[in-house]
């Protein structure tokens, strides 16, 4: 599992009210958040009313970070992993019991494709990235002792969490941006900002559309990050999100590996690919986009197909051939002409 960047996705095109409707206005906040770019694209009455709104939407995403960092030592997660390493079951919060709860449902249908508590193998290769180094085999080998959804127990009666081995720790990157743009998403829609967009680096959350169109225009980056966008859809009330390798990997030896790492191996992909999933929230699109980077696309639009309101486009390029991969329901997805 591994960050998304923002340049993967790209918002363009949006624009102003249509008559008959209250009068909005477009307003657009950019922070950093949970160490990735955050943009908040809105529509309100006024300057006062969208400020209001997007610092409650930012803070939200400052809340769920000091839940969900793996960076972050006083966050819950990371203090979860030494509690629940004591051979105890530790209740957590309803946040955190979401997103883990969304991960082992996920990893259960990958067959452990998608899998949380890859925190060990991640961190081995976090610093092999710095060092340009390959982890040694035998620390490579200690680490994935310690992963395996199996031993990650969840209690849904007292929503507490178990860690069946000491020394585990769990990695929640690929699914918790999603999650952290609807939940930002949602501060907006209660406070009466319904036609808005949320992206945490390449996860997008969307409410209404703008004000006289019928969807947000979302660029789908091409696998070479410096081309234009390969085409455009117009959605609404769903999220996006991608994953790939365009800007975190790192060459060893002639070898270029990504930062999302295979849990099954402990291995960082090799096989250079740009995933897009459509799906009815963000934490799913999230999440499904890091498991096809992993599964690759035969087994990875399968489990798409099999996901209600999901759609997905792969593209990969095995031995340099760029190869493009869609689900049945991406053929569907409203596309609007470049601008």
């Amino acid at each position: 599992m591994g960050r998304l960047m923002v340049a993967w996705l790209v918002v363009v095109g949006v624009s102003g009210s249509a008559a008959g409707q209250p009068a909005l206005e477009r307003f657009q906040f950019t922070r950093t958040e949970m160490a990735v770019p955050v943009k908040i694209v809105l529509y309100a009455p006024d300057g006062a009313a969208a400020s209001r709104a997007a610092d409650a939407a930012f803070a939200r995403i400052r809340q769920l970070n000091g839940i969900l960092s793996d960076y972050d030592p006083e966050s819950e997660l990371r203090r979860l992993g030494s509690a629940a390493a004591e051979g105890k079951a530790v209740p957590v919060s309803e946040d955190l019991w979401r997103v883990l709860s969304a991960a082992q449902t996920l990893s259960q249908r990958s067959e452990g494709a998608f899998d949380v508590t890859v925190g060990p193998v991640v961190r081995l290769w976090r610093r092999a990235r710095r060092n340009y180094q390959m982890p040694s085999p035998e620390r490579l080998e200690a680490a994935r002792e310690l992963v395996g959804y199996q031993l990650l127990r969840l209690d849904p009666s007292t929503h507490a969490v178990e860690l069946l081995k000491p020394g585990m720790s769990l990695d929640v990157g690929g699914i918790a941006k999603g999650y952290a743009s609807d939940e930002a998403l949602t501060v907006l829609r209660e406070l009466g900002i319904a036609r808005a967009l949320v992206a945490t680096a390449g996860d997008i959350s969307l409410g209404d559309p703008p004000p006289g169109k019928t969807g947000w225009r979302i660029g789908i980056a091409q696998l070479q990050p410096d081309q234009p966008p390969s085409r455009i859809v117009l959605l609404s009330r769903m999220a996006i999100s991608t994953s790939g390798d365009a800007w975190q990997y790192v060459e060893i030896g002639g070898r270029r590996y990504s930062h999302i790492v295979d849990p099954r191996t402990g291995l960082g992909l090799t096989d250079r690919s740009g995933v897009t999933v459509v799906a009815p929230n963000g934490m799913l699109a999230d999440g499904l986009a890091t498991t096809l980077s992993v599964l690759g696309p035969q087994k990875g639009l399968k489990l798409v197909e099999d996901t209600p309101g999901a759609a997905a486009l792969i593209v990969c390029a095995p031995q340099g051939k760029v190869e493009t991969y869609e689900s049945s329901r991406w053929k569907d997805l409203p596309l609007a002409p470049p601008e």
